[in-house]
């Protein structure tokens, strides 16, 4: 338990900055039927490639630590991908969609539809997927 001392350095203080980020969110979405935004400041890196660097590894997180102050649902879909620094196999960039409070359905729905309209599957596909699919063939 949190003495009384540190209630309200932390906890109040954390509960005041989640019920701001709630009201900015639904303000927002009072706008619009969803919010989109990336999932990442930047592209997705190679399995395993950030391990040795934990601050690298948050930064990825940073997209994504708003809605979870939030409680509101979101989904993150494939919007594209980028070449590896090395050269090597696309990485894949994601598109994170945010929704109203219990509007899952709408929201999913509205993913599903990116999906099948923007076909960025077909465009290219990592090497994990990629080496299946040649297996699969053979």
């Amino acid at each position: 338990a949190l003495s009384a001392g540190y209630y309200d350095a932390y906890y109040k203080r954390a509960q005041q900055v989640r019920t701001l980020v709630q009201q900015e969110m639904q303000a927002a979405l009072q706008q619009y039927d969803i919010l989109v935004c990336p999932t990442a400041p930047i592209a997705a890196y190679k399995l395993g490639e950030k391990l040795s660097d934990p601050l690298a590894m948050y930064k990825g997180d940073l997209m994504t630590i708003n809605l979870n102050l939030s409680g509101l649902p979101a989904v993150v879909v494939p919007c594209g991908f980028t070449t590896a620094e090395d050269g090597g196999a696309p990485l894949p960039v994601g598109l994170q969609m945010v929704g109203r409070m219990f509007g899952e359905q709408q929201l999913l729905q509205l993913a599903h539809m990116y999906e099948q309209t923007a076909d960025v599957a077909g465009s290219a596909q990592p090497q994990v997927v990629a080496g299946q699919q040649q297996r699969a063939m053979a």
